[in-house]
């Protein structure tokens, strides 16, 4: 039976997910992904405009895979507490989609408000989440988010890329540790910046 030569863009977007989830985006070129596919790249082409409009589908869906892992959040207590674990859990189970989803090098780096934006629809759950728990307005809950969210976000660079190994336990106590501290500071009114001053001899 000849090749199949017509393609869905659902069906090369399956088969380019497939590829970045075992050996990450880099791995997602024309040549490459054609040969997956069992023909020439001219099918992509014709399906898509260019191969960055692919791995930005691809990356589309690696997204929406990390959000199903964490979409009954509200079910469990703490719910905050949850999202951290899953995603630190995801990045151990698939390191490949979490460095698509999160650890992507760019031409310019962004501020931290700019990244908040890219990251979906689990940023407002979990920021609706801290207000509904904790008695928080939105501005503290969105801090408390900020510096948990980017003490969570070490830890998953970290196991992603194989840098150090952490237990679910051992997880699970760091984790309580950086939200407990930062909770109680902001809920007492003192969380504010401390200057590094040389000293005078």
């Amino acid at each position: 039976m000849p090749p199949k030569t017509k393609f869905t863009r659902k069906e090369i977007i399956q088969v380019a997910f497939e590829m970045a989830r075992e050996k990450g985006i880099e791995s997602v070129v024309a040549r490459e992904l054609g040969k997956k596919l069992g023909t020439s790249s001219s099918p992509i082409f014709t399906a898509f405009k260019n191969m960055e409009e692919v791995q930005q589908e691809v990356r589309a869906l690696a997204l929406k895979e990390f959000e199903s892992c964490v979409s009954d959040a509200l079910n469990f207590t703490p719910a905050f507490k949850y999202v951290g674990m899953k995603m630190i859990e995801f990045a151990m189970r698939e390191p490949k989609l979490f460095q698509l989803i999160y650890m992507r090098e760019r031409e310019e780096s962004q501020t931290y408000e700019e990244m908040v934006v890219s990251l979906g629809n689990t940023v407002e759950v979990c920021i609706q989440i801290m207000q509904r728990d904790y008695g928080l307005d939105r501005k503290d809950a969105e801090l408390l988010f900020k510096m948990t969210w980017l003490h969570t976000f070490s830890i998953c660079a970290l196991v992603a890329n194989k840098v150090c190994h952490f237990s679910m336990e051992e997880i699970s106590e760091i984790l309580s540790v950086s939200f407990q501290g930062t909770l109680m500071l902001i809920k007492s009114g003192t969380f504010h910046t401390i200057p590094v001053n040389k000293q005078e001899k």
